[in-house]
């Protein structure tokens, strides 16, 4: 049986202005997520016999933001349940809308060679995007759909319990540090998102746009391999 958060009534859809003025009265009046120093947990602690299925079921009945009503499919996210490096971006494409995959499509495929290139399949990291449902003509979603998604991907985060985080572009960048910098001011420099190690690194779709960018990914993503090398195995 699908479980329904506690926190949303079966059916429940909440319109743009009240869930700005929620947003509001939280302090997220300039920025969905505040630094991590004043940032509450969006969600309480994994539910006993929660896991990434019955959350996912969940997010596919979600209506909380506008970008629910022209979806084709929540886009969840995938990989090892139990992995030690999650990748997050800003959300599904066409290509991820249609199938239901993160990263599926040109932007997907350089993503797994980043990946392989740092010693793993793809399976053996976990994906997954900041909003769950694609923006209109692949925009960069907007502060109170970033929002509205915040409590599914903060889950993902606890139940995985990744050891690092890379932060795939600008939306997510900012999301997850809580700064609204620049992804030249924040890439390459290590943050945390509440406990996790975070770092974060230019989208590979401007990768495709600028390859001479490649370069400074590939020593952010070294950074990453350095701190994965020095972290004792449990």
């Amino acid at each position: 049986m699908m479980r329904v958060s506690p926190y949303v009534s079966p059916g429940f859809v909440m319109k743009n202005k009240d869930l700005n003025r929620y947003l509001g009265d939280l302090g997220w009046r300039r920025s969905p997520v505040p630094p991590e120093s004043k940032a509450p947990p969006c969600v309480g602690p994994p539910a006993a016999g929660e896991n990434l299925e019955s959350l996912a079921s969940t997010a596919a009945g979600c209506t909380l933001c506008r970008l629910s009503e022209k979806r084709q499919t929540v886009v969840f996210g995938e990989g090892d349940p139990k992995a030690g490096v999650m990748f997050i971006g800003e959300g599904p494409g066409a290509e991820e809308d249609r199938t239901g995959r993160p990263f599926v499509g040109q932007a997907g495929q350089l993503l797994d060679r980043m990946i392989f290139a740092m010693g793993f399949e793809r399976q053996e990291v976990y994906i997954a995007n900041v909003v769950k449902c694609r923006p209109p003509g692949n925009r960069d979603p907007k502060e109170d759909e970033v929002a509205a998604c915040a409590a599914y991907l903060d889950r993902q985060i606890e139940l995985i319990g990744p050891e690092i985080i890379v932060a795939l572009g600008k939306p997510a960048s900012r999301r997850l540090t809580g700064a609204n910098k620049s992804m030249g001011a924040l890439r390459g420099r290590w943050s945390s998102y509440r406990g996790t190690p975070l770092m974060p690194v230019f989208h590979p779709a401007f990768l495709l746009r600028n390859p001479i960018a490649k370069r400074e990914v590939w020593e952010d993503l070294k950074l990453v391999m350095r701190r994965l090398a020095s972290t004792p195995e449990e």
